[in-house]
């Protein structure tokens, strides 16, 4: 029986490096995986999947307006798919996220999504929020704060590297527009480590 796993985490985990990974291992094993990723980001070109360690791979594009279900099934009818991989997935919509569900109960296709949990303001993500509801299986990918603690928010960088709280919840970018940092980092605007914190203290 096929899952829905979703795999969250805040920015610069490895959450693309662990997806190119699985990919990479349905591919040695002579099966097919699909990769998908939203088209709004394209950082690294559109149709790419790449990690900050070197790793890339090709990837479908899709818009908040796509039916996934019903693309998924066409590529599945054209060639077997036996994995369906979504990366950036806090930008999936909640239709889509039932659609992924569907792509798992109908068509016996495993689907790991990964990405952000929340925001720089602190809020779910449309599609985290539905994939918390949704998914079978959740995973945590851990990174840490600059002061050693277990990150788990993401602060948004303004022009002078000073915290922003306010604007858009979407804006690509990449460690010159976020950082991860712990709760207390988060609630604090503290996006750098502090002299006062060394030692790590817990």
């Amino acid at each position: 029986m096929a899952k829905f796993y979703f795999y969250y985490s805040t920015m610069n985990a490895g959450k693309s490096t662990t997806l190119l990974q699985s990919s990479y291992n349905y591919t040695e094993r002579g099966m097919n995986p699909l990769v998908l990723t939203p088209q709004l980001d394209d950082r690294f070109g559109e149709g790419k999947v790449a990690s900050r360690i070197g790793l890339k791979a090709e990837a479908t594009t899709f818009v908040p307006t796509d039916n996934l279900f019903e693309r998924i099934g066409e590529s599945h009818q054209q060639q077997t798919v036996h994995c369906v991989l979504v990366d950036e997935a806090q930008f999936l919509t909640r239709q889509q996220v039932r659609q992924l569900s569907d792509v798992v109960d109908d068509l016996d296709i495993p689907v790991l999504a990964y990405g952000l949990r929340t925001d720089f303001q602190g809020n779910l993500f449309e599609g985290s929020q539905n994939l918390l509801a949704w998914a079978d299986s959740l995973t945590e990918i851990k990174t840490i704060c600059h002061c050693g603690r277990k990150a788990t928010m993401v602060l948004r960088l303004g022009e002078d590297g000073k915290p922003v709280r306010d604007g858009a919840q979407v804006k690509i970018g990449g460690n010159e527009t976020y950082m991860s940092v712990c709760r207390r980092h988060f609630k604090e605007g503290i996006a750098t480590r502090q002299t006062n914190e060394l030692p790590f203290k817990d």
